[in-house]
């Protein structure tokens, strides 16, 4: 009996910790080389460009958990917003931009 609880126990946390949220904030390298910064801002995450021509920058602005993020993200090179996503699989972002939902680009960063 007690053998049968300790299984049960060990597999329910193996379960708990395999769907643990995946955090958004950390130092992410972009598709283009630059390394960006995740973190906190009130209720949401904030993403700012820490090297590169336009180190300083926030580039966007995302509300969520459990590894699916939504929000907005700027183009800095044309300075335009767009309707953006992320989402996290272990060491990797899919970051998202799209205008009107139909025409989307996306990048794949990956945690420093």
């Amino acid at each position: 009996m007690m053998r049968r609880f300790m299984l049960a126990a060990a597999l329910t946390l193996a379960a708990a910790t395999a769907h643990a949220a995946e955090p958004i904030e950390g130092n992410w390298k972009t598709a283009s080389g630059e390394t960006a910064a995740i973190g906190k801002c009130g209720t949401a995450y904030c993403v700012t460009l820490r090297t590169g021509k336009y180190a300083g920058k926030q580039i966007g602005r995302l509300a969520g958990k459990d590894g699916e993020y939504s929000g907005e993200i700027t183009d800095p090179a044309e300075d335009k917003t767009y309707s953006g996503s992320g989402s996290i699989n272990g060491n990797s972002l899919k970051m998202r931009g799209c205008v009107l939902k139909i025409l989307c680009k996306s990048q794949t960063w990956t945690r420093l």
